[in-house]
């Protein structure tokens, strides 16, 4: 199964990799970036891997997320022949930004 990134999960990596680089640490962006990354290949083969999205529920398209490091969570549907990614969400923020 293909795991696809749409445009709101591409921007949300840049501003990971935006952010670490403006205070200073670059590299931790980049190896930030990379372990979502890894992570998220893992569900072309175990895609029911992550749990429920509970805040996205009341959308009713079968929202998932998958934990990575603790801090992002990484929201995904998961379609016939593919893996979407819908989002990249730091868990550190307000639970109502994030986008399905």
């Amino acid at each position: 199964m293909q795991v696809k990134l749409t445009a709101n999960a591409r921007r949300r990596l840049v501003q990971i990799i935006d952010y670490h680089h403006l205070e200073g640490n670059p590299k931790k962006g980049k190896r930030t970036v990379e372990k979502i990354l890894k992570q998220t290949r893992k569900l072309s083969e175990h895609p029911e891997l992550g749990q429920v999205e509970e805040y996205l529920i009341k959308e009713k398209k079968g929202h998932r997320y998958l934990l990575v490091k603790r801090l992002y969570k990484v929201i995904y549907l998961i379609r016939p022949k593919r893996i979407v990614i819908t989002d990249v969400f730091d868990v550190r923020q307000d639970p109502s930004k994030i986008k399905g």
